[in-house]
């Protein structure tokens, strides 16, 4: 298996790409808007992808975090909030936060199963932080570590309800970007002392099955790699300061934060000591060129990925009980006079 997910380029399978993702077994896909044209198309497009594979389980993504980060959208499939709605919620009903949360993440999940995805690019565990980039801005769950973790926890929770498994983000933290990574590389200046306050939520959530690392540049532990290809930072930080042993992701390797050829950081990040790389957009060359570049996927990942996605499942159709548990999340959310 490639130690790789990969991006398609549209609604169906192309011949070409069936025949590349059979020979190349990618550990698993990623979905955009540009493959979720209706429920049906999408369960027959993951119908598909399995098929290829013959695998009971496979990884099928998606970043569905509700608010603007959603490639599924009313009016068909339901709405779900920002990380700021729970926020402001959390601020004058803590437990009341908590179990909107969990309820929300848990229609989700069930939605998803629904769709024949089986992990979600959710929860989003960076702070926000005053007078950053709003890259992250209303998707992060707050500015207080304890209070993200503890609404970080009910949407993993929520999620695994629903038979999805979720993915803590940025690790070892996004919150103190300049600018957005998609189109450049933030360098953090902060110290080692302050940072401590953005790996507190990655911490206290250490046991998430997948987590996904940041292109960010921390001069308070390597100078000169961001935290994607850097050894020190996956090794110090990630594996060892917030302790977290599940299966890494990179983001998308795509993203203008990274330089060289798409095969080239792909190469640096498995180095580096991420367990698989994240290559979005679905361009055959990339793609080719990344299997050209990665080993074969090593034991102790293939063991990672099989627990992250043994809690899993398929469900034939969306769970009756999805439309109490968005009512129960939109009463909840009433407190504060806003909704999804």
């Amino acid at each position: 298996m490639t130690p790789a997910i990969f991006g398609l380029s549209g609604p169906h399978l192309t011949p070409d790409e069936r025949a590349f993702f059979r020979e190349a077994d990618p550990a698993g896909y990623i979905l955009f808007g540009r493959n979720c044209v209706d429920p049906e198309q999408l369960r027959s497009l993951t119908n598909d992808l399995r098929s290829i594979h013959g695998r009971d389980r496979l990884l099928v993504s998606i970043d569905q975090e509700g608010g603007r980060v959603a490639r599924l959208r009313p009016p068909l499939w339901a709405p779900y909030p920002c990380g700021e709605v729970f926020d402001k919620l959390y601020q004058i009903a803590p437990a009341s936060a908590i179990e909107a949360a969990r309820a929300n993440a848990t229609a989700m999940g069930m939605e998803l199963s629904a769709m024949g995805i089986t992990v979600d690019y959710h929860p989003p565990l960076d702070l926000r932080v005053p007078g950053a980039h709003d890259v992250i801005g209303d998707r992060a769950l707050g500015s207080d570590p304890m209070q993200v973790a503890a609404l970080g926890r009910a949407l993993l929770e929520g999620l695994a309800a629903g038979g999805v498994t979720g993915c803590i983000k940025h690790m070892p933290g996004h919150g103190r970007t300049d600018v957005d990574t998609h189109k450049a590389m933030p360098t953090v200046t902060a110290s080692a002392v302050e940072l401590e306050a953005d790996l507190a939520p990655f911490r206290a959530l250490k046991h998430a099955l997948i987590g996904m690392t940041g292109h960010l540049l921390f001069t308070a532990w390597d100078a000169e790699n961001p935290a994607t290809l850097s050894p020190t930072v996956i090794r110090d930080i990630i594996r060892g300061a917030i302790g977290f042993d599940g299966l890494l992701l990179t983001d998308d390797i795509d993203m203008e934060a990274l330089g060289g050829t798409i095969p080239e950081r792909a190469a640096r990040a498995h180095a580096a000591g991420c367990d698989i790389v994240l290559n979005c957009w679905g361009k055959m060359d990339d793609m080719a060129g990344i299997c050209n570049v990665l080993p074969v996927m090593s034991a102790a990942t293939a063991a990672r990925l099989d627990r992250a996605l043994a809690g899993t499942r398929i469900a034939p159709a969306i769970a009756p009980e999805q439309a109490e548990l968005l009512a129960k999340r939109d009463a909840l959310l009433a407190l504060t006079g806003t909704s999804a």
